[in-house]
């Protein structure tokens, strides 16, 4: 199309002196936004993705088919001002969600300018654009990341709550996995949630997220730009890149199960996490979408299921599913991982009217089911 310059653009021609309102969903192409845009387009609104279409995601950087023809795509990175004046010349958004970055958390202490780049350096660029151009959002919703918890707060035997740091690669090294109180006694982790959890994210990729919090918070204090921030757990489900190697473990332990090959069970299997089926995250954003903020407020609210699975529990029934041989522990680990995450959602249940619906044996059925459809298994 005329005037995209250097973006692949499909952007519909308006009046110049007449913005058309619609909702902007960056990083919109992706496992997420394919699975958000068809509720939006539903509400009737005209929706704009806005995706670098990353090799590592999107193989050959095709627009993917999950993604819903109604949806016009700018092929774009975020970090690039010149795509934001050329998309804002089309489109007053009157929603934005902010779904793009960066999100591999072993990869960004690798790749960690990559990572600042697309999650810090991104976020700033399109806040920029949207003073330059004065088209102030109505309602801004982020998806943020269990991960800006870091290690999360820790009962100890003594019933007292304390916030340990993250554990060191010596730590690691030795074996030593849980956390153990400030008298050296044992201690349990406790759920996270953004009402009363002090942030001390582990890795950069959560550090990162982090700011994008701070950043998007202090803008929206100086423009009154109401904002919401959902701070996932692991997402997993039918749509995941299956090509991605940074993918979530659910995905590639059913590649590999299929395959029968035995699965890798790092530290000593006990490894915790919330797995959220992708399912429950879209309605998370529709809900908070349809209940915006009132006018100048922020909130921050948990997506998960309020439910722990370990990663042996994981994958041990996958490994059942496809009568492949039974997980090893191997006592393998990966800096910047966190022993225990698992969401307090009662806020969310209360703020949203929201209600996670999938179990992970259910959520993790439901995900071969799609991965076998696809030509994705053996």
């Amino acid at each position: 199309m005329p005037g995209c310059g250097g973006s692949a653009c499909s952007l519909r021609p308006v009046n110049s002196e007449q913005l058309s309102p619609g909702v902007i969903v960056t990083g919109g192409a992706g496992f997420i936004g394919c699975a958000l845009s068809p509720g939006l387009l539903e509400r009737g609104s005209r929706v704009v993705a806005v995706d670098s279409l990353l090799e590592q995601v999107h193989p050959g950087q095709q627009r993917p088919e999950a993604l819903p023809d109604g949806v016009e795509l700018v092929t774009a990175d975020v970090t690039d001002a010149a795509a934001w004046d050329r998309i804002l010349e089309s489109v007053r958004p009157e929603l934005v969600v902010h779904l793009a970055a960066e999100t591999g958390t072993g990869q960004s202490l690798t790749e960690s300018t990559r990572h600042a780049m697309s999650n810090v350096v991104g976020t700033t660029t399109m806040l920029d654009a949207f003073v330059r151009h004065d088209v102030l959002p109505g309602h801004v919703v982020l998806t943020s990341s269990r991960a800006v918890y870091g290690e999360g707060a820790w009962l100890d035997a003594e019933g007292n709550v304390f916030n340990p740091p993250p554990r060191s690669h010596a730590q690691l090294e030795r074996g030593d996995w849980d956390h153990r109180g400030p008298g050296g006694g044992a201690a349990v982790a406790r759920p996270t949630d953004a009402a009363t959890t002090q942030p001390n994210p582990a890795s950069v990729y959560g550090s990162t997220k982090l700011a994008q919090e701070l950043i998007l918070g202090n803008w929206a204090d100086a423009f009154s730009v109401p904002v919401s921030v959902l701070r996932l757990q692991n997402v997993y489900g039918p749509g995941q890149s299956p090509h991605n190697p940074y993918t979530g473990i659910v995905t590639l332990f059913h590649r590999l199960a299929s395959r029968g090959e035995t699965l890798d069970v790092y530290e000593d299997g006990l490894i915790g996490r919330d797995f959220v089926h992708i399912d429950d995250v879209v309605s998370a954003l529709h809900a908070c979408i349809e209940r915006p903020p009132a006018a100048e407020e922020h909130r921050t609210l948990d997506v998960g299921t309020g439910a722990v699975t370990t990663i042996l529990d994981a994958a041990q029934m996958i490994a059942q599913m496809y009568d492949a041989p039974m997980p090893q522990i191997s006592g393998k680990f990966r800096d910047g991982d966190v022993r225990h995450a698992v969401a307090d959602v009662s806020r969310t249940r209360a703020d949203l009217g929201w209600e996670p619906r999938w179990s992970f044996e259910g959520g993790s059925a439901d995900l071969s089911t799609w991965l076998r459809k696809g030509g994705f298994l053996g």
